[in-house]
């Protein structure tokens, strides 16, 4: 986990890497805006299609990660 619940992000900033079958994937902010929710911490297994965090945009539009 790269960033906590308040930070702001601008487009592209990696949040979170998820480890999958020995492989990293990087969860990057869809766009600019401020962390509104963040669901998991270092560590924690997910599941498939988890809820994993939220970036409000500057334009108060919400999109979950």
């Amino acid at each position: 986990v790269y960033v906590a619940k308040g930070a702001t992000v601008e487009a592209g900033t990696p949040l979170l890497v998820v480890e999958a079958m020995k492989m990293e994937h990087t969860i990057r902010a869809p766009h600019a805006g401020t962390v509104t929710e963040l669901a998991v911490r270092a560590g924690q297994q997910v599941a498939v299609d988890a809820h994993l965090a939220t970036v409000e945009s500057d334009t108060a539009e919400e999109v979950d990660a």
